[in-house]
């Protein structure tokens, strides 16, 4: 099992976003934001105070707003749907809700983080990682299934109401089928220790609530950008190559309506100063060419994940049915 390190961060300025807001459109620009509002209004700030354009937002988690929209359906006041991970804005897309990206904003990224019928694209990258005490675990665990032994009971910090978990056993389902999947989920019921949110869990590893915790790998960089890397009392490691427990994942965006607004709001999110913001924010991966992650980062490209295609992430809905089945939610 590969031990991953930090580094410490460099500072880098924000380039301005080049261009005005479109002009031709009236009534409210609305957004909804399945991520932290701690995370993400800063740059929404910053995008409303360089083009004019506001921007009312609703906060929540991507799996709920993703129902929301369902439950909306044409009605919906959504103009952009930003969503913690490609799973909850497959569901979207697999539903029709969402409009074909332009060709211009969809070759800003890979083909790989972006949906293949063009409806959503990624605007940030991130990748699910093992948190753990070192003076709790001394033998690292070589697979993601191996938490389901019994030595785990109790030990194990899980958010199955985050989209980011909800994601990763969707892709546990397709890539080790869905028997394995609910004997996982039936174990981490037993081994597991419920939070509400990825920070929760680093926070409960950090404080000595619980040894170990699965969580996406940005929470843990920002809190050692904050406090000092040498201050941390947990680290984080990746399983053994190709195992499910590294899965790669993005952040992405989708569009709703037809407003001009909504095209211009995504192309911000693809620009330079926004993409420099989820490096030096939020610890996240940018996806457009040209800029580096953080030192010390593996590079995206490089994270020893299954091969595995983000629009199979759609299958939500069979994944909280199975997350119900082990109750856990």
């Amino acid at each position: 099992m590969k031990r991953l390190f930090a580094a410490a961060l460099a500072a880098v300025s924000i380039i301005g976003l080049a261009g005005c807001a479109p002009s031709d459109t009236d009534g409210d620009f609305v957004v909804y934001v399945g991520r932290s509002e701690t995370m993400i209004q800063p740059l929404i700030d910053q995008y409303v105070a360089e083009t004019g354009v506001e921007v009312q937002v609703r906060y929540a988690g991507s799996a709920e707003l993703a129902a929301q929209i369902l439950e909306e359906g044409d009605n919906s006041p959504a103009d952009v749907f930003m969503a913690q991970d490609a799973g909850a804005l497959g569901a979207v897309s697999k539903a029709g809700y969402l409009r074909e990206l332009d060709a211009d904003l969809l070759n800003l990224i890979a083909p790989e983080y972006r949906a293949a019928d063009g409806t959503w694209m990624g605007v940030s990258g991130r990748v699910r990682v093992f948190n753990y005490n070192p003076e709790k675990v001394l033998e690292l665990p070589s697979s993601v299934l191996d938490l389901a032994g019994p030595e785990w009971k109790g030990r194990v910090g899980i958010a199955p109401t985050n989209s980011s978990f909800q994601a990763f056993v969707t892709a546990l389902r397709l890539v080790e089928g869905d028997d394995v999947a609910l004997a996982w989920l039936e174990a981490m019921k037993e081994n597991g220790v419920i939070y509400e949110k990825n920070s929760a869990i680093l926070e409960a590893v950090e404080s000595g609530q619980v040894d170990v915790g699965l969580i996406n790998h940005y929470y843990w960089y920002a809190r050692g950008n904050e406090v000092g890397f040498e201050n941390l009392n947990s680290e984080i490691a990746a399983f053994e190559s190709q195992d499910v427990g590294n899965l790669r994942n993005v952040a992405g965006v989708g569009i709703l309506s037809e407003d001009s607004r909504a095209k211009a709001f995504v192309q911000f999110l693809l620009s330079e100063t926004a993409q420099q913001y989820f490096v030096t924010e939020t610890s996240e991966y940018p996806l457009i060419e040209g800029l580096d992650p953080l030192p010390g980062l593996t590079p995206l490209d490089q994270i020893p994940a299954p091969e595995f295609d983000l629009n199979d992430l759609e299958a939500l809905e069979e994944t909280l049915q199975l997350i119900r089945a082990a109750g856990l939610i």
